[in-house]
């Protein structure tokens, strides 16, 4: 691990650093099955569809130089801006998901060690002491905390007795007085909710788009008891049962954990900027990037990253209504009253006009997809510098039968705007390493897993010389 904090660091002076010829790159095995992706502080946070940091890391290294300025406007769980900083390159990460931004900002946030550690234990010591004796003064605050339909969430989705130990924790980490160490523990105290079992919590799972609830609940004084009760259930309840854990002990190993990645993390000159916004207006100046690489939503919203959020964020302050008021604003919704069209270019605009044919919602939600990438792009365009790239990871989706097309529509789209798309890689994905619902297997029928077996690398340079126009609104 040592060698490879030191060769992210490595100044290099060859032919490729200096700008490397994006088609060739693009050309290139981007697929990394083989290499980790849990160094430094990538495994901090669960967080679904994160593409391996080695792939950022292959274009920040060949394309920008160190101290300048990498770019990912909508960064999701920060490997992009993570990678920049290891690089010793300035990464500014920008999202409209506020659990996204925590994560963000924390893995690439070093901290003192032996501080951060002396406070786990003290938040831990007295969490379960509040439990033992003081569980009246925590089911007051429970009772108090939130507005009637947020309460109904947490009774529905975590137990009365996780949640007087959620509340035990979370109450000690807000009375944290220092902004960076608080969002750590908030980040650890996240990261034992949301994960691909669904935590401490009632899911069975979040990272399925909608999370279900267990029918049978296991209490079990360890492991191996829990591991004998589910193989004594039937195979039909199998994939329906939740073993409840501790939620303080869930905590005590997930802060284990991301204090051993913590350590790993040395201060950098060029300290991350994280940024609320949204990527159609981006909060930059003109010509001021020298690279961006992103991952956008799929279209067709595959991932709901908000309906897993909510299950820690309201634990944060945040209620179900302000959730779902945030969650209308994102990337690929298919609410379309009042929503203001792009003219799209005539090879999109016919794969929109197929889909319409066959569902006219479906190929609205689709327009305003690519109205919404439309504008991503024109922004992503408008802050790079002359002759800088963007590079865009992006999957397929299938709406009604029918192939969006959506890396050919976009790489349309940015013809349109003015970059030069030279050339559109493949990259193979690991089944393995996706976040898929717990208990699924393969199934060649599925839409949703066809699509998910490749990703496309779309690189867009923007000309030295501006020529073409961007389209305006309409």
């Amino acid at each position: 691990m040592r060698n490879r904090q030191l060769h992210l660091f490595e100044h290099r002076d060859d032919v490729e650093s200096q700008g490397a010829d994006l088609e060739g790159l693009l050309s290139q095995d981007l697929n990394f099955h083989s290499e980790t992706g849990t160094y430094a502080s990538h495994d901090f946070h669960p967080f679904p569809a994160k593409f391996p940091p080695q792939l950022p890391h292959k274009f920040i290294t060949a394309l920008t130089s160190p101290g300048e300025i990498v770019l990912d406007p909508m960064m999701g769980s920060g490997t992009t801006v993570l990678e920049a900083f290891l690089c010793g390159r300035q990464g500014i990460g920008i999202d409209i998901d506020p659990l996204a931004l925590k994560i963000s900002s924390v893995k690439a946030t070093p901290l003192n060690v032996k501080h951060v550690l002396e406070m786990g234990h003290e938040i831990l010591q007295r969490a379960r002491m509040a439990v033992a004796k003081e569980r009246s003064d925590l089911k007051t605050r429970l009772e108090k905390r939130w507005d009637r339909r947020t309460r109904q969430f947490i009774d529905y989705w975590f137990t009365r007795d996780t949640q007087l130990e959620l509340m035990a924790l979370i109450g000690e980490i807000e009375k944290i007085p220092d902004v960076a160490t608080r969002r750590f523990f908030e980040v650890v105290f996240s990261g034992t909710i949301i994960t691909k079992s669904g935590g401490v919590s009632l899911a069975l799972d979040l990272a399925h788009t909608r999370p279900h609830r267990a029918k049978v609940v296991l209490k079990a004084t360890s492991m191996k008891r829990a591991n004998n009760a589910v193989e004594a259930s039937s195979r039909r309840h199998r994939h329906e049962t939740k073993m409840l854990r501790s939620a303080i002990l869930e905590f005590e190993k997930r802060f284990k954990q991301n204090l051993g990645g913590l350590a790993k993390l040395a201060q950098s000159s060029l300290p991350p900027r994280f940024l609320y916004g949204n990527a159609q207006n981006l909060p930059l100046l003109d010509a001021s990037v020298d690279l961006i690489v992103t991952s956008p939503p799929y279209a067709s919203n595959a991932i709901d990253y908000m309906r897993a959020h909510k299950f820690s964020l309201v634990w944060m302050g945040y209620s179900i209504e302000e959730l779902g008021r945030k969650r209308k604003e994102y990337i690929g919704g298919e609410a379309t009253t009042d929503f203001q069209f792009e003219e799209l270019p005539h090879a999109t605009a016919k794969v929109v006009a197929d889909i319409a044919e066959r569902d006219q919602k479906k190929g609205r939600a689709l327009h305003r997809y690519y109205s919404e990438m439309t504008r991503i792009l024109r922004e992503m365009h408008r802050v790079l510098r002359p002759g800088k790239i963007a590079i865009v990871i992006i999957g397929s989706s299938v709406m009604r039968g029918r192939d969006t097309e959506t890396p050919m529509c976009l790489a349309e789209i940015g013809r349109a705007l003015g970059f030069h798309v030279p050339k559109i890689g493949i990259r193979q994905l690991d089944r393995d390493r996706r976040m898929m619902p717990v208990g699924s297997r393969p199934n060649l029928d599925s839409q949703i897993q066809q699509r998910m077996h490749e990703e496309y690398v779309i690189g867009f340079r923007k000309p030295d010389t501006l020529s073409t126009a961007p389209r305006r609104r309409r």
